[in-house]
């Protein structure tokens, strides 16, 4: 498990000044008040960690994210000093034909987040703990007539990928995440799991030209995303505009996994309680 990183604090616990802030971020300094000298202490460094009572709860205890996406690590270690990266190794081989989009992403995002839970669960020693949160995620792209596209397999299928979303212009962004937690009462089945699909739609520029798509496949930075671009890089020179989350389309809209996390995590109140089936 990596270590938690540590966020430095002033004497109060609490972060520094904005004006202190704003200094170590690159601002001008502005000049001191008369009479008073500027601080000659060691600014800590921001921006520092959300204070939210679920990512308080969560310090300290073993978070998975079962992904191997440098995308979703970046987003997520926004939230996340010390998380394990550990993907699922399960082949993804779900039908596209019997299930639609919306089935397809969630249910392999599904099949992700079990194998890692329950492979860590089986797997834990006396000095390595369950884990505390396990979270997984799958993105497909959906063009304009329903093609399911997600990692090229080759320069060609690269080409004539990104030949369809600018000829088709608009498409569709769909990504799963699953939030898998422990229920501290061990009820059946063990855990909280609670689901999103987020959706995007994204217009491309139809002016593209094939010089231009395919000196991008050269630069193979889409090689390992779901329709073959990276909006968060040289893959923008395609897109027109979007409407949605543009962190939906990278690969992990943060805010939707946040409220799964808080559901998974802090709902631990009995099931039938909540749904009114106690017993007579």
């Amino acid at each position: 498990m990596t270590e938690e990183k540590k966020w430095p604090r002033s004497a109060q616990g609490s972060p520094p000044s904005y004006d202190q802030a704003a200094l170590q971020q690159g601002e001008v300094p502005t000049r001191p008040q008369h009479g008073r000298q500027p601080s000659s202490g060691k600014v800590p460094r921001g921006p520092f960690p959300l204070e939210l009572p679920v990512l308080n709860q969560l310090k300290g205890k073993r978070v998975i994210l079962a992904s191997a996406s440098p995308r979703r690590k970046q987003i997520l270690s926004m939230v996340f000093q010390n998380m394990e990266i550990t993907p699922s190794l399960k082949p993804e081989n779900l039908s596209k034909t019997d299930l639609g989009p919306f089935e397809y992403v969630l249910a392999t995002a599904t099949q992700k987040c079990l194998d890692i839970y329950e492979t860590a669960v089986q797997n834990t020693i006396a000095s390595i703990s369950d884990p505390a949160l396990v979270i997984s995620a799958d993105t497909v792209v959906v063009s304009a007539s329903g093609l399911i596209l997600e990692k090229p397999r080759s320069q060609a299928d690269h080409i004539a990928m990104l030949k369809i979303l600018r000829d088709q212009r608009i498409h569709k962004v769909f990504t799963a995440v699953v939030v898998i937690a422990p229920r501290e009462d061990a009820r059946a089945p063990g855990y909280n799991m609670e689901t999103t699909v987020e959706e995007t739609k994204v217009i491309f520029d139809g002016n593209i030209s094939d010089d231009l798509i395919e000196a991008y496949v050269k630069t193979r930075e889409g090689v390992d995303k779901a329709g073959g671009y990276g909006l968060q890089g040289l893959g923008s020179l395609l897109v027109e505009s979007i409407e949605g989350q543009a962190d939906n389309v990278i690969g992990l809209p943060l805010r939707a996994t946040l409220v799964c996390i808080e559901k998974a995590v802090l709902n631990q109140e009995d099931l039938d309680d909540a749904l009114g089936l106690d017993d007579e």
